[in-house]
Parts: C-alpha cells; sequence; structure tokens
C-alpha cells in the first residue's frame, strides 16, 4: 500500500478492528478508512464493488472473513471476476486479490471449516494460489497484488500464528512456482496449506524407517507446476498427493488427472491421493480429527506406495 497507493482493502472488520485474525491491523490508522474500508455484511455487493474497482484503475484486496462467506459471491468471482477480461475483449484487467481463512480449524463447525479451493478451480482466467508459511506468505501476497489477473489466495485459519524469520529486503514469490520442501528419492509427496506440516510430521518417521521421500508444496492450486512435479515424479515414480480439500472433485482429483496424462510412463504405481472425508466438518473435536489426514495415515500410505 504504501509503494502503489492505487492499491486498497476492503471486507468486514478490516478497518479499525483490524481484521477477524488481525492480518490488516493498524492499517486503517496508517492509510484511512477510504483504502481500507470497512463493508457490511454483504459479500455479493462487497466482491461485486471490488471488482468495479479493479476494471476502473485500482488493485482492491477483498478480505472474506471466512472462506465459506465467500460463496455468497461466487456470481462475483465466476461470471464477473475470472471472465471479465475474456468477455470484454480485452478492455478490462481485473487486478484484484480475494483472499481470507480457510481450512479446518478448531471446532469452527462444518460451514466455518470450508474448502473452497475445488469450488473456484474450473473457473477460467482465476489463479489460486495457497499459503503455508509466513515466508511463502508474504512473498505469494506481494505477487498476486501486483498481477494483473484475478487471484484467489488461499489461507488457513490454523496458520496465523507461525512465526518465522522474514528477510528485510524485498522478495517476490512466483505465483505458478511449486516449493521442493524436502528432496528425496523414494516417493514424490505432494501437499499444500496446513498438510505441509502433517507430511513433514510424517516424513520424520518415513526417515527413521528407512524411505526418503521428495516432499513439495505445489502452492499454486490453479495453474500446477507441472515442471517441478514432473521432474520428482520422473525421478521417484511414485506419488502420494495430501489434501485437506475434499475427496470428490477435490485438488487431489485435478492432480492426479494431470500427472496421468502427462507422466502415466513414469509411474511404477497407482497414484494414491489422501483427502478430507465427503461429510461435513463434525463440531466434536474427535469427530472433526477424524475426517481431516493425520500423519499416521500418510506414513501408512507411503509404506505401502514403495513395497
Amino acid at each position: 500500500m504504501e509503494r502503489d497507493p492505487r492499491v486498497c482493502v476492503m471486507g468486514e472488520d478490516v478497518g479499525h478492528y483490524g481484521g477477524s485474525y488481525k492480518v490488516t491491523k493498524g492499517l486503517a490508522e496508517k492509510y484511512g478508512d477510504l483504502r481500507v474500508l470497512d463493508t457490511p455484511i454483504a459479500e455479493n455487493s462487497f466482491t461485486g464493488m471490488g471488482i468495479g474497482a479493479a476494471m476502473t484503475g485500482l488493485r482492491p484486496i477483498v478480505e472474506g472473513m471466512n472462506m465459506g462467506f465467500l460463496l455468497l459471491a461466487f456470481n462475483q468471482i465466476s461470471n464477473n471476476c475470472g471472465m471479465l477480461h475474456y468477455t470484454s475483449g480485452g478492455q478490462f484487467t481485473i487486478p484484484i486479490v480475494i483472499r481470507g481463512p480457510g481450512g479446518v480449524g478448531r471446532q469452527l463447525g462444518a460451514e466455518h471449516s470450508q474448502r473452497l479451493e475445488s469450488y473456484f478451480q474450473s473457473i477460467p482466467g482465476i489463479q489460486m494460489v495457497a499459503c503455508s508459511t509466513p515466508y511463502n506468505a508474504k512473498g505469494l501476497m506481494k505477487a498476486a497484488i501486483r498481477s494483473e489477473n484475478p487471484v484467489i489466495l488461499f489461507e488457513h485459519v490454523l496458520l496465523y500464528n507461525l512465526k518465522e524469520r522474514i528477510p528485510d529486503e524485498e522478495y517476490v514469490l512466483s505465483l505458478e512456482e511449486a516449493e521442493m520442501v524436502r528432496p528425496g528419492e523414494h516417493v514424490t509427496i505432494l501437499t499444500y496449506s496446513r498438510m505441509r506440516y502433517h507430511v513433514m510430521q510424517a516424513a520424520k518417521t518415513l526417515v527413521n524407517k528407512g524411505y526418503d521421500p521428495e516432499v513439495i508444496d505445489i502452492r499454486s492450486l490453479k495453474p500446477f507446476d507441472l515442471y517441478t512435479i514432473g521432474c520428482s515424479v520422473k525421478k521417484t515414480h511414485r506419488v502420494l498427493i495430501v489434501e485437506e480439500c475434499m475427496r470428490t472433485g477435490g485438488i487431489g482429483a485435478s492432480l492426479t488427472a494431470a500427472i496421468t496424462e502427462n507422466f502415466h510412463d513414469y509411474l511404477d504405481a497407482p497414484i494414491v491421493c489422501l483427502s478430507s472425508q465427503d461429510v461435513p466438518t463434525p463440531y466434536a473435536g474427535t469427530l472433526e480429527e477424524w475426517t481431516v489426514v493425520q500423519p499416521a495415515q500418510i506414513v501408512t500410505a507411503v509404506e505401502q506406495l514403495c513395497q
């Protein structure tokens, strides 16, 4: 916002309250009420306002207080945000960032535990990225704001408390690149967002058991970084996908199809995909855990894959 006066933020409680997870804390005092705009509880309206602002030259960041609430703005995001550049014959660009917390938290109930990646992935014209560390959250956010394309940035409700030393000098990450988290030889594990930490937890157990997993945080949910993924598949010949998204029609399903289409001849075993169960997320803590992939399941899946 300091670098570019066209950048503005809008959403519920983003102003003087500082956002429900304090992502915009202190910005209203620094940049004023017009650039950090508190909106009514009307997602369809303020998302449409953000898209209109992007069409006319601003670079809005629209926050969904919870990603599940953005279903109320689905028409704006799909029919307008994703398509207007094409349907206007290139007259308009839509440099908007739509971001907010999603995923399964700690007993937030079904409606507040949504994973909307699967809902938005089929919309033409939209890019999707998921951050997983403080470092890549900052780098991807900056890249998304500077992009001429509409970008949906998925943040996870349980990752806001992570701490990490971030470089003082400026850096911007690519919106279309995966991150090699751990090089390995035996199996490629593809994951993103919070599941990165479940995978790394499982990786410690796997190393102790003699396995050498390669872990990739795909980060870019649309488009996939098939170069990085392909290089890994050609090396390990086995793929495990670990996601928090739903099993039916999720990111894992699309990733499985892409790998099968492009790298089938390099696979020595069928692709295995561990996903959340196709049920509304229960409120009870123990039941909630059972719906999401746990490290022990990842260890078992790798052992079976590498037999």
